[in-house]
């Protein structure tokens, strides 16, 4: 039986960690085929696959979730 790996997560390049304001995105990319991203602040995390992932970059890019839109 294979062992599955854990995420290892690393913090988005633009966040600068203060120990008084933790607020950051982390991102694992490690498992082939599997996306996943939580908070600093919650530890929470959600999954995603490399497609669905995939996806969502690409409607950032195109300002899809911009909030002025």
């Amino acid at each position: 039986m294979t062992a599955v790996p854990e995420f290892e997560f690393r913090a988005s390049s633009v966040c600068k960690y203060d120990p008084n304001d933790r607020r950051c995105v982390e991102v694992a990319t490690n498992v082939p085929g599997r996306v996943a991203v939580r908070s600093t602040v919650t530890g929470h995390a959600v999954e995603f696959t490399a497609a669905e992932w995939i996806d969502f970059l690409n409607g950032a890019k195109l300002g899809e979730f911009d909030l002025s839109a």
